[in-house]
């Protein structure tokens, strides 16, 4: 059966600095129509930085859709031309002031492809070297070093919700690290 939804017509309802919504008009599969939200967004990366002694970098940053401080990997959106992998780097260095000697793909993620069009990119990044973190003029973050095991715990039970977050760290030590 071929599962495919064709798009019939697309309508632009918002664009703004990150995301564009449009509704689209789809044709199903079985022939009948319905309308599809679609948020288009840049797309993204998120970074697993471990120090010499294992410990994950975070950063704790208040995100206003929850209404609440959340603790993730660094992270980022891509800039219009931007390879993923140049991002992660400028993320890394913008909120924990690391750059790293060592960089490993650890693949994509596709967060809500139920109306969410953004991928985020996930990299180990190892062999980390420090100076001044300079976060965006409108990041207020604290960036701060906890055992991978211990993240990985934080993921499993919970406390920690951030789907790349829980994604990067999970695989990783999948991984065995």
């Amino acid at each position: 059966m071929d599962l495919t939804e064709r798009t019939l017509s697309s309508r632009e309802v918002f664009h703004g600095r990150i995301v564009r919504l449009r509704v689209d008009e789809v044709a199903l599969p079985n022939g009948k129509t319905a309308k599809r939200e679609v948020i288009d967004h840049p797309g993204g990366v998120c970074i697993l930085a471990l120090d010499e002694q294992n410990r994950a970098a975070v950063v704790r940053q208040y995100r206003y859709a929850f209404g609440r401080v959340m603790t993730e990997l660094p992270a980022g959106k891509l800039e219009p031309g931007e390879e993923p992998f140049a991002t992660a780097q400028r993320e890394l260095a913008e909120e924990v002031g690391a750059t790293a000697a060592e960089w490993t793909d650890l693949g994509a993620l596709i967060p809500s492809p139920g109306c969410y069009a953004e991928t985020l990119h996930m990299y180990l990044a190892r062999g980390l070297s420090f100076r001044a973190p300079h976060p965006d003029e409108d990041e207020f973050l604290e960036a701060s070093f906890v055992p991978l095991a211990e993240l990985a715990e934080q993921c499993l039970d919970g406390r920690i919700q951030d789907a790349k977050t829980v994604a990067a760290v999970l695989k990783a030590r999948a991984m065995g690290y």
